[in-house]
């Protein structure tokens, strides 16, 4: 059991909730939260839906129990929603309102960018919280690694390497669609895993006739007889692109979007681990009255930053393995 006597004397109960798009990984997150919590001594509480469950008084209280036999599943049990209400300060001020109402002290929220924004704003309305990142995206700045980014990876390998090789047995042209909004994280990551000859992403310019044809025409021309051209949701349409290729090189071409398969499934090792340990950290942070942080991981450690000076930036893709995606690929 843990030492209870480094509890937070000015924290009695802790709420957790998780927001936005859901990720794999983040059940690992409320499990390791509440039961670090409750080793502590502090009263857990689950928000359902977000922060629109907050507002909404959406709330129960939690035990050990209730997230037994969840680390290995997908998506969140506490669920998630949108809040167009909870955007506008008359919503964030209710939603304070609810966690006095449920004696709250202080509130875990898991999700991405959108969500760290929603916390940020509750901090400046005095409820102390801490972030933690779980999305597929992998889009914040102040962490290397978000919880969730290695099951949709290792998701979306796998469905292009069965896609491969139905192209083979065809000779076509498969352009795939990953998820990501305008991050192209999950593109790159899976283009360079699965050898596409062609990948598009929001965060580098780039021209069809150059970047495309040019290319698998290359590729055509050395004899090779299937293509994978892999595009990020925020860099353009799989369905255009393709129809746009084979209108004009003449390779046959289908289009696939991977979608919303990319969010589900049991977590990989890597997200279960991260996820536990930030779920932890983010109590730790709470015993150590260390409030308004965003738990993170920077050089292979877990960390805690400043939730103003994490959110001040914008995460920059590495352009040089863009570069080497480009020439190992043909």
């Amino acid at each position: 059991m843990a030492d209870k006597s480094k509890m937070n004397p000015n924290i009695k109960n802790i709420g957790v909730l998780t927001s936005g798009g859901d990720a794999p990984g983040m059940n690992a997150i409320v499990r390791a939260v509440v039961r670090a919590g409750l080793s502590f001594g502090y009263g857990m509480y689950g928000v359902r839906r977000g922060f629109h469950g907050l507002w909404r008084g959406d709330i129960e209280r939690l035990e050990t129990k209730d997230v037994s036999g969840i680390l290995q599943r997908g998506g969140t049990f506490l669920m998630t929603a949108r809040s167009d209400s909870f955007r506008t300060l008359e919503g964030q001020k209710k939603a304070k309102n609810m966690m006095d109402v449920f004696g709250i002290d202080a509130l875990v929220v898991i999700g991405g960018d959108g969500t760290f924004q929603g916390a940020q704003a509750l901090t400046r309305l005095g409820v102390p919280v801490i972030c933690i990142p779980g999305t597929i995206d992998n889009d914040i700045d102040c962490t290397e690694y978000t919880v969730g980014f290695d099951t949709a990876l290792n998701t979306a390998m796998e469905a292009i390497d069965k896609i491969k090789d139905t192209a083979s047995s065809h000779e076509r042209c498969s352009v795939v669609e990953v998820m990501g909004r305008n991050a192209g994280y999950l593109a790159l990551e899976a283009g360079i895993s699965t050898g596409a000859e062609v990948i598009l992403i929001p965060e580098v310019e780039w021209d069809f006739n150059q970047d495309v044809v040019r290319r698998l025409l290359y590729c055509r021309n050395a004899g090779k007889n299937h293509y994978v051209v892999l595009v990020a949701e925020g860099a353009g349409n799989a369905e255009e692109i393709a129809q746009k290729i084979q209108d004009e090189t003449g390779i046959e071409s289908r289009a696939t979007v991977l979608g919303h398969m990319q969010r589900g499934g049991s977590p990989t090792v890597r997200d279960r681990y991260t996820a536990s340990l930030m779920g932890a950290t983010a109590i730790d942070c709470i015993n150590e009255d260390n409030m308004n942080r965003i738990i993170g991981v920077k050089g292979g450690q877990i960390v805690d930053i400043d939730i103003e000076e994490g959110l001040a930036s914008k995460k920059v893709l590495n352009k040089k393995i863009y570069d080497i995606a480009g020439y190992i690929a043909i």
